[in-house]
């Protein structure tokens, strides 16, 4: 199928187009014009939307497809779908599987699942066997195999030794080691957030000096060992400080934030939705602000959904015994540009969720250009739009955002010589 894409603005600072108001014309899958004004013939479908903007595809670096092992809650599949609503071309599979995303065979599975798709798939492998933290997992042949990076998803890796010889081995073999940052010792039994909010509801707090205490520790283990690091998750303008410090001192080190961190802070928890149940959690309001001011200043490198699907039986319990995550790929983009309408440039924005994942895993960047593959996220970053079930693509639908109004929502995208239209 042909598409032509009307009157769409491009946001693409690589692009000789960016920010001119443009026709793209694109036939089997490659960009072949981009002009003012381009007729279609009849076998082109034509796209056209009012504020339409089009950048190259958006790249989720978090979310877990749950597949193997957990199927009923997400599979490669539906997850696929639920990135297409939100406007991603791209995903990163997260290995808190079961089994883990451990070996060739497995990270060959998550790459079988996605070829031809229009939402391509990124398997990233376990740094340790069953991300349990204690023994290397094969990282040399899930490399080979495809794996783009190596995480243990949201488990600390606590043993510094380890830690230490995963970065040096990485190192070697050239990859990129995401690495969660809190210390158990101090978050366990911790429902939300240390502070007023916390006390308020007779709740446990989970401080941020946890999170800060890892981010400074590995820090010193990658100045000591080399390495590349990425710290998926940040949640502390502390956090934050010592990641930029490490960044002045050229260590290969770069960091993400969830998208719901720069809208939601702790007070939304007064009616104990445990849809708000989070991990990190939402910090307090003036912390969020320091968030969304380390975003202005690019102190973090991407924006992430960290779509975490839960079923009903794990949410509709008591908040001391909800597990912790909500599905946000259908969110993510329309959450970052809501909490921070009128603050960020729409370039700057999509940057974090488009080109810097891609650098950072060093694939390569798309571009709106003549000739180039046709990656393309289609969205109004001014629709008034109001989130409900309708919305909902993946199997879960553990969201707090049902009636929420947002600011900005993708329409469609195009990858692979195909369409996927928003709801």
């Amino acid at each position: 199928m042909n598409y032509l894409i009307k009157n769409v603005k491009i946001v693409d600072a690589s692009s000789p187009h960016h920010h001119k108001t443009v026709d793209i014309l694109i036939e089997q899958g490659t960009i072949t014009q981009i002009a003012a004004a381009i007729k279609a013939d009849k076998n082109t479908k034509v796209l056209e939307y009012e504020n339409a903007h089009a950048s190259i595809g958006w790249f989720d670096m978090q979310a877990h497809f749950c597949d193997p092992g957990f199927e009923h809650r997400e599979d490669l599949q539906s997850g696929m779908k639920a990135a297409a609503q939100g406007g991603y071309t791209a995903v990163c599979v997260m290995p808190a599987t079961n089994p883990a995303i451990q070996n060739k065979a497995q990270v060959e599975y998550v790459r079988n699942a996605c070829k031809n798709s229009t939402v391509e798939l990124f398997p990233i492998g376990s740094l340790t066997l069953n991300n349990q933290g204690k023994e290397m997992a094969e990282l040399f042949d899930m490399k080979q195999a495809g794996a783009v990076a190596f995480s243990d998803y949201k488990n600390t890796i606590a043993d510094a030794g380890v830690l230490l010889r995963l970065l040096q081995y990485t190192e070697n073999i050239h990859a990129l080691a995401l690495v969660y940052c809190e210390d158990e010792s101090m978050s366990h039994g911790g429902q939300m957030n240390e502070g007023e909010t916390a006390t308020k509801l007779g709740l446990k707090g989970i401080p941020a000096l946890a999170e800060e205490l890892i981010v400074q520790r590995n820090i010193q283990l990658l100045s000591y060992a080399g390495g590349s690091m990425h710290i998926p998750m940040v949640s502390s303008k502390q956090s934050i400080e010592y990641i930029k410090q490490a960044k002045n001192k050229n260590l290969r080190i770069s960091c993400g934030i969830a998208a719901y961190h720069l809208l939601l802070h702790d007070a939304v928890l007064h009616d104990f939705d445990t849809n708000l149940k989070l991990s990190p959690p939402l910090r307090d309001k003036a912390e969020v602000e320091q968030l969304k001011r380390a975003v202005l200043n690019d102190w973090v490198d991407v924006i992430i959904s960290d779509h975490c699907p839960e079923e009903i039986e794990n949410k509709e319990v008591e908040f001391d015994h909800a597990t912790p995550g909500m599905i946000a790929l259908e969110t993510a983009y329309a959450a970052a540009n809501t909490a921070l309408h009128e603050k960020i440039t729409q370039e700057k924005l999509i940057e974090k969720i488009s080109s810097n994942p891609r650098k950072i895993l060093g694939l390569p960047v798309p571009s709106l250009k003549v000739g180039e593959k046709a990656n393309i996220t289609l969205f109004n970053p001014a629709l008034k739009w109001t989130y409900t079930e309708k919305h909902i693509a993946s199997k879960s639908k553990n969201t707090p955002f049902i009636g929420t109004e947002f600011i900005g929502k993708a329409l469609a995208i195009i990858n692979n010589g195909k369409c996927v239209l928003a709801q």
